[in-house]
C-alpha cells in the first residue's frame, strides 16, 4: 500500500509518454516531396494520371510518412477509376492523421463510387461532426453520394451470345 502512490505516478508517466509517441503528429515535410506533390497535382489537373502517379510515388520515396502524399495518391487512383486502391491510400492518410477532412471525404467518395453508400454516409456523418455541413469536404462528399455508384463497363466474357446452328 505504501508504494501505491509511486506506482500510480510511474504508470501515469508511462501512459503520457507512450501516448505522446503515437499521437500521429505530422513532422515537417521534405521540400523535395512538396515539390513532387505540387508537380503531380498539376499533372493530375491536366489529366495525365500516370505521370501524376509517378510523381506522387517519387514523393512517397522521399518522405514516406507524409499524409499529403497518400492523399494525392488516393486522388490519382480515384481519377484512374481504381476506387479500391484509392480507399487504401486514403486509409493510409487517415492512419497518420485520423481527422484529415480531405482523406475522409476522398475515402467516402471512393466508397460511394464503388457502391458502398452506407459506409460513405458514415464518412459524411463523421465529416459533418468535425466541420459541419457547410465545409467544402462535406458538401463534396454529399454530392458524390447523391450521384450514386459509377456504372461499370461489362466485359465481353460476361455477355456471351447463345450459339445458333443453321443448316446451309
Amino acid at each position: 500500500m505504501r508504494y501505491m502512490p509511486l506506482g500510480l505516478a510511474l504508470s501515469l508517466l508511462v501512459a503520457v509518454t507512450g501516448s505522446a509517441g503515437t499521437a500521429g503528429v505530422s513532422l515537417p515535410s521534405d521540400p523535395r516531396a512538396k515539390a513532387l506533390i505540387e508537380t503531380g497535382r498539376e499533372l493530375l489537373g491536366r489529366g495525365e494520371v500516370e505521370a501524376a502517379t509517378d510523381s506522387f510515388e517519387a514523393a512517397l520515396a522521399v518522405d514516406p510518412g507524409n499524409p499529403a502524399t497518400f492523399l494525392a495518391l488516393g486522388d490519382a487512383a480515384r481519377a484512374a477509376g481504381m476506387q479500391g486502391k484509392a480507399i487504401h491510400y486514403y486509409r493510409e492518410a487517415l492512419e497518420r492523421d485520423p481527422n484529415n477532412l480531405a482523406a475522409l471525404s476522398g475515402e467516402g467518395g471512393a466508397m460511394a463510387e464503388k457502391g458502398a453508400l452506407e459506409k460513405a454516409k458514415g464518412n459524411l456523418a463523421r465529416l459533418e461532426g468535425l466541420c459541419g455541413r457547410n465545409c467544402p469536404e462535406a458538401q463534396s462528399l454529399a454530392s458524390v453520394i447523391a450521384k450514386g455508384p459509377i456504372a461499370r463497363v461489362v466485359s465481353a466474357d460476361a455477355v456471351k451470345p447463345d450459339p445458333q446452328v443453321e443448316d446451309n
